[in-house]
Formats: structure tokens, C-alpha cells, sequence
């Protein structure tokens, strides 16, 4: 596919829905908001979808971008993105979760994590509350070391080794998640304090140490079984999450 000259009708209506947010030495651009009907527990509820890209490109002539697009093979690459609920941008209180993609758990309903609960759960939180957002973030699978290694790091857990370990048997940190351009697009969407969905300080110190106003945290656990029993158990005792008394440990 090549380029194509883009209709001035289009690139109006894409135009009011593009956002430039630039960043130290590259671009992300955010386009949004989408009405996005969604199922949830059986009932519909509507969120604002928000979806960026990282791009090296800098400009405001979106069409440039946009042109380009065809050429780019962006299937084969994750875009990030975010579901908005109620006035996210002007509420007094908002909360919000930082939920990492994992494949197996909220696509496929995999009980080895409790990924799949923490997505729905916190979408439910976050539409009861009346106010908020839930950013997913496609570069995070399997803390960031991808989906073919965590395939192999499943292998390895098979034959004893622990998420921690199994991680470090391939060569990867227990962690390299980034929120840098989360932040960036949170930041664009909202400059009032935000309560923060999560069992992982990491997460709270990321977003505090950007300078965001944080009100808070509220913990999700649940769907406690055999199959992520040690699982739960490693991120509490190796990775350094929040038990359900706010209390935690580390070997």
C-alpha cells in the first residue's frame, strides 16, 4: 500500500480528534474519543476510547502522519490505549488503573494470572465510581519482556521456577515496565489528582515521581485459585505488591 492524497473533509474530521503531545525528543500523538459501547458483567456501559502512537515525527500537519500510515505496517506493533468514563478531565475525583496487556489472562480468561479479573474488576470500579480511566498499555506483556519469551518463562514456571526467576533464567530484570507515555497522555486527559488502582507500589512511586497529583491508592485483589495461588504469592513475597492490609514482603 502506498500513500494517498487525503480529502480535506477527512482530514477535518481526523484533525479535531488528533492530539500532539510532545515529548524530550519524540511525539506521541493521541486520537480520540471514540464512543465505545463495551460489555460489562452482562451490562452495556459507553466509555470515551482513546488510543496514541509513538512517533519520532514532530508536527501538527497530521495529514503528514496519517499518510505515512498505510506504508507502516502498525499490525505488527502494539499501540497503547485508554477507556475513559464520566468527566474525566474536570471530576474532583477520579481513579484510574495502569493495567499492563497480558494476552493469555484477558484475552483467552487464563487463571494462571489474575490479569482478566483485575481488567474487568477494574473497569467495573471505575464506572461505579463515576469517574475515571483505564489505561492499557500493549507494551507491558509479561512485565515487559514480550509474549514469546513469556511463553517461555510459563515453560520454565512449569518446571519450578517462580515468575521472578523464570524472568531472570531468560536473561530479563523481574520488571522493566515503563509509564513515561502513559503519564504524557494521563497528563494531556487530566491535571487534577487521581486515586491509583493497584497492588504495586512500583506503579503509585511511577506516577508520583512524575510529579502527578495522587490522592491515593485502592487495592484489587481476587480470583484466588490453584493455578495463580503462587503466582499471587511471588508478587507479594519477590515483587514487592501490597497484601489486602496495606502491609508487604520481600526475600
Amino acid at each position: 500500500m502506498g500513500s494517498t492524497k487525503l480529502d480535506n473533509k477527512v482530514l477535518s474530521i481526523l484533525g479535531d480528534k488528533i492530539k500532539l503531545i510532545r515529548t524530550e525528543s519524540n511525539a506521541i500523538y493521541l486520537v480520540g474519543p471514540v464512543k465505545l459501547p463495551v460489555n460489562l458483567y452482562g451490562e452495556t456501559v459507553t466509555f470515551q476510547w482513546y488510543c496514541w502512537l509513538n512517533c519520532k515525527e514532530v508536527t501538527e500537519h497530521f495529514e503528514k502522519i496519517i499518510d505515512k500510515l498505510s506504508s507502516v505496517n502498525l499490525a505488527e506493533m502494539q499501540q497503547s490505549s485508554v477507556l475513559v468514563y464520566g468527566d474525566f478531565e474536570h471530576g474532583e475525583d477520579a481513579i484510574i488503573r495502569m493495567h499492563s496487556i497480558c494476552h493469555t489472562g484477558d484475552i483467552f480468561g487464563s487463571k494462571r494470572c489474575d490479569c482478566g479479573y483485575q481488567l474487568k474488576e477494574s473497569m467495573k470500579m471505575i464506572v461505579d465510581h463515576g469517574t475515571g480511566a483505564l489505561f492499557y498499555l500493549a507494551n507491558h506483556e509479561g512485565r515487559g519482556i514480550g509474549l514469546f519469551s513469556k511463553a517461555m518463562a510459563y515453560v520454565l514456571q512449569e518446571n519450578g521456577y517462580d515468575t521472578v526467576d523464570a524472568n531472570h533464567m531468560l536473561g530479563f530484570v523481574n520488571d522493566s515496565r515503563d509509564y513515561e507515555d502513559a503519564i504524557r497522555v494521563l497528563n494531556a486527559l487530566r491535571t487534577k489528582p487521581v486515586t491509583l488502582i493497584t497492588n504495586n507500589p512500583k506503579k503509585l512511586e511511577a506516577l508520583q515521581q512524575s510529579g502527578l497529583p495522587v490522592a491515593g491508592r485502592k487495592q484489587l485483589w481476587g480470583d484466588v485459585s490453584e493455578f495463580n495461588k503462587n503466582y499471587l504469592q511471588t508478587k507479594i513475597n519477590r515483587s514487592g505488591h501490597l497484601n489486602e492490609d496495606g502491609t508487604c514482603c520481600n526475600d
